[in-house]
């Protein structure tokens, strides 16, 4: 039986509200201002920054010891891909967009910090990004200007007991066509058939290009994400967007120029270039979650995705420490059944609270 959430008294938040708000891409606003609200009755310095994102700020002041305040990241987007969810709840599981990819994870960031408290020598810093799902990714690039933390934590689904390292750049690209129509029994090939030829040159660029890489993290993967064509009787063109997830051995300017030699007379427009991102295993962070899940009673796993995420931007800039992680079934990322089981978002939480814990209490 579907309740439907007239009342969310045994919900939590602020996972439940969010999830009732849709803010897909640049529609952020009344998401933002209700978490930014939530985190102010929860202890939080916060606020709208520049961008748009909604930025909270748990300042712990200085520790006895002297040491200069060091910051602790937790940066999840608050945006969705469009496509609204009703919020529902069956059989323990919260359904509502974003309530993997990626409003979950960042509800686990405010109500773990909340939970956890300041902490002395220590800012503990929880973000909610706009335009993260958007190839623009506004917010992070605000934030990795205004930040320089020591560790950081990306919000995005893992499961409660993974680790996700790395994650492979992207690389966008609009091609167009255009000739002078003829006649359709003429010799002269059509602007769909050059625009077809094109992207089968692609195709075969790159299986030549992943052969001997086995695994699919190693390898570059192309879609074809739309084709469009038209005439005015006097002119045909055909349009396609082409989006690629790049290895670390690949960086977008150097495919980018691959691409360009490949091209067959179309006009060529690339976008959303990011490298590709792996993180390291051996560090302090990864060292407080790792003990952290255990002390759930689960042994850890790590990952790396074929996605990108926020990661992509602000990881080579702080080059510091940085995991993503959050509770949630990645597989339902975009899909119309997206949904967190509740006990697992719990869990989460409490993974998170229990690594700023042995982070921000540890000697030194």
């Amino acid at each position: 039986m579907t309740e439907h959430l007239t009342t969310r008294t045994n919900l939590p938040e602020p996972l439940a509200s969010l999830l009732q708000i849709y803010s897909p891409s640049r529609e952020e606003s009344e998401a933002v201002d209700y978490l930014v609200g939530w985190m102010q009755t929860h202890g939080f310095e916060a606020y709208v920054d520049e961008a748009g994102n909604a930025v909270g700020i748990l300042d712990g002041g200085a520790n006895e010891a002297g040491h200069p305040t060091q910051d602790l990241m937790l940066l999840g987007h608050i945006d969705t891909v469009p496509g609204y969810i009703p919020l529902a709840v069956r059989g323990g599981k919260l359904y509502g967009r974003g309530a993997v990819d990626a409003k979950g994870p960042l509800a686990a960031f405010a109500a773990a910090a909340a939970e956890l408290g300041p902490q002395p020598g220590w800012r503990i810093i929880v973000i909610g990004a706009v335009e993260e799902e958007s190839a623009t990714s506004k917010g992070a690039r605000q934030v990795v200007g205004d930040f320089s933390p020591a560790l950081a934590v990306i919000g995005e689904p893992s499961r409660w007991n993974r680790l996700t390292l790395g994650y492979k750049g992207r690389l966008l690209l609009d091609y167009t066509f255009a000739r002078t129509l003829s006649h359709r029994a003429g010799p002269d090939i059509g602007a769909c058939e050059i625009a077809v030829n094109y992207w089968n040159a692609v195709e075969a660029w790159v299986a030549e290009w992943n052969q001997g890489k086995d695994r699919l993290f190693d390898q570059l993967m192309p879609s074809l994400r739309r084709f469009h064509s038209e005439d005015d009787g006097f002119e045909e063109r055909a349009e396609m967007t082409l989006g690629f997830r790049l290895p670390p051995t690949l960086g977008p300017d150097a495919f980018q120029q691959e691409l360009a030699a490949l091209n067959n007379g179309g006009v060529l427009s690339f976008y959303g270039g990011e490298p590709a991102y792996r993180s390291s295993r051996n560090t302090p962070l990864v060292r407080a979650f790792l003990a952290a899940i255990r002390s759930q009673g689960a042994r850890p796993g790590f990952v790396v995705k074929t996605g990108t995420s926020d990661m992509n931007v602000v990881g080579p800039v702080w080059q510091c420490p940085i995991v993503a992680y959050g509770p949630g079934d990645s597989s339902l990322d975009h899909t119309p059944e997206e949904h967190i089981t509740l006990a697992e978002w719990k869990r989460g939480v409490q993974v998170l609270v229990e690594m700023m814990r042995l982070l921000t209490r540890s000697p030194g």
